[in-house]
């Protein structure tokens, strides 16, 4: 999956926004103003930060090498990705929406509702 199709699929999700708080190298996706994935626009391989559940971190990073614990986040909770590295695309997708449904998840259930 190249970084374009990765954007768009984060787009895609319901009320994703795209900002750029960390500066003009780095894609920032939210939903309700909480983060659930980044995308730094000059790492080679292009690499992307996903929020995932500690025990499938665990298990992404043994089933894939180009899984590794979250560069610059908190590594029991995020997982660096090479996006165009081998990984399916309907892998990639999984951890997108799974990225997307934790933060929604913690999100207040009048939030949750809004959205």
């Amino acid at each position: 999956m190249d970084l374009e199709i990765f954007r768009e699929y984060c787009l895609s999700k319901l009320a994703a926004i795209e900002s750029t708080p960390f500066g003009e190298d780095v894609l920032v996706f939210k939903v309700a103003g909480k983060i659930f994935a980044l995308a730094p626009l000059d790492e080679v391989p292009a690499t992307a930060n996903l929020k995932c559940d500690p025990d499938l971190a665990l298990e992404l990073r043994d089933r894939y090498e180009q899984i590794r614990p979250g560069y610059h986040m908190n590594k029991k909770h995020w997982n660096t990705v090479e996006l165009d590295s081998g990984i399916p695309d309907t892998e990639l997708r999984k951890m997108i929406d799974h990225s997307y449904e934790l933060v929604v998840k913690s999100l207040p259930k009048g939030q949750r509702k809004r959205l």
